[in-house]
């Protein structure tokens, strides 16, 4: 069969089953799994506002590593939990996470049938649901953009809402390199809203307080903490987030090394200190002083935001580039489908291909997505952007090397927010 055979005869997930609740016999696995490697990062979790507070509620977690799901049990024990996880987290283990309590999302869809499953964990339960809403790993030590659904569905379930703010996960293997560094982890276990709290506040207030209580910098943490990380490698793969020169402003010529990050256009270099902030180390072509533009990594990413911003507002905002697509209907395995077409610009996402004298395409306005989900090589496979429907998801890896996978995602959330700028004047 070829590959589009094959995703015409793949059953799909069945994302309607009922959750099921964490098994007994599973609790202390989770445990072992879990305390040896929060012990080694010398966890330590701060509780506010939390006396008293029993499941089932809401949890709400700031998303930077896989060590978040170690860190989430630590600050939850000795209750269990269901676990919100986009579909590749169940490939190959399947029966495994729906025992553990895994409950499958595609990711950045409108997926009603994920409340239903939301609702069933609290009211048949009366468990915690865990949910991850940044929905990707922090791709600066910083925080994402949240669906403003988020403060109805809290309205909906009516118990109590808790934050875990994690800091250190994303510093000890950030997505763009993830080699374990080692350092201390913390974490801020909070009440944001009581069920009777909850009752009498709108939905935008209890938006307000969630993006509010989201807040997070992992580089000004680790600089107020004196958190040292001195690995040789520190740096490398930072190029995969910090994709533009803000010197010559030249995109996708970036690259890193060691403690150090480089233009390979005009060659001037920076190198990551041991408390993550970047110093120029090297004057550029021009001879010009050596001026750090963005000592704070965080501000180097928003720097190139606002460039994109200024494309999308201009309306000069737009990348095309062949992809390699591999799609995946379930949690088996991915089926490659061949080589396609992709368009990001302001009509949201187009993909078209021809895979197997079968036409296909995708098209995802750009209404449809307020972020869109990157990794970084993924699998060893190179940097890719997937895009979801409610049945299937298309894993796409660009060829060439003159784009960035993070700057698709920044345009994502521009074009979203320049969208709903639109609509609110209308």
């Amino acid at each position: 069969m070829t590959g589009i055979e094959r995703l015409r005869a793949a059953i799909r997930f069945d994302m309607a089953r009922k959750p099921i609740r964490q098994r007994g016999y599973l609790r202390p696995l989770t445990w072992l799994l879990s305390y040896p490697d929060v012990w080694k990062h010398r966890l330590k979790i701060n509780r506010n506002r939390m006396e008293g507070v029993k499941p089932p509620y809401l949890l709400l977690c700031t998303h930077h590593a896989f060590i978040d799901f170690k860190v989430t049990t630590a600050a939850i024990f000795p209750h269990r939990a269901n676990y919100v996880v986009a579909i590749d987290g169940f490939i190959g283990r399947e029966w495994l996470l729906r025992q553990a309590g895994g409950i499958c999302k595609r990711k950045f869809t409108n997926d009603v049938q994920l409340v239903r499953q939301i609702r069933h964990v609290i009211t048949k339960h009366g468990d915690i649901l865990a949910l991850y809403p940044e929905a990707r790993y922090s791709l600066v030590g910083t925080n994402a953009v949240l669906p403003e659904s988020l403060g109805k569905m809290a309205k909906l379930l009516g118990v109590p809402v808790v934050m875990l703010n994690m800091h250190g996960n994303y510093l000890n293997s950030p997505c763009w390199n993830l080699r374990m560094r080692g350092n201390r982890l913390d974490a801020d276990l909070t009440q944001i809203f009581s069920a009777e709290e909850l009752a009498e506040a709108s939905v935008d207030e209890i938006n307000r307080s969630i993006n509010e209580a989201f807040t997070y910098d992992e580089y000004a943490w680790q600089k107020r903490n004196g958190i040292v990380i001195d690995k040789p490698w520190r740096a490398e793969g930072l190029h995969k987030v910090l994709y533009q020169c803000p010197h010559c402003m030249t995109e996708y010529h970036m690259s890193s090394e060691g403690s150090c990050l480089m233009c390979n256009h005009c060659h001037k270099e920076w190198q990551m200190t041991e408390l993550g902030e970047l110093e120029a180390v090297r004057k550029a072509d021009d001879e010009t002083s050596l001026v750090t533009e963005f000592p704070h990594i965080p501000d180097w990413y928003e720097f190139e935001r606002a460039f994109v911003r200024k494309q999308v507002e201009e309306g000069t905002y737009r990348i095309e580039v062949d992809v390699t697509v591999d799609a995946l209907p379930n949690a088996k395995r991915y089926i490659r489908l061949g080589t396609a077409r992709l368009t990001h610009g302001p009509e949201g996402f187009t993909l078209h291909g021809v895979f197997d004298n079968e036409e296909f395409s995708l098209v995802k306005p750009v209404a449809s997505m307020y972020s869109c989900h990157i990794e970084y090589e993924y699998f060893g496979k190179g940097d890719c952007i997937d895009l979801s429907t409610l049945d299937d998801t298309y894993y796409l890896y660009p060829h060439g090397k003159e784009f960035a996978v993070t700057k698709i995602a920044l345009a994502t959330e521009e074009l979203f927010e320049a969208y709903r700028r639109t609509i609110k004047r209308s």
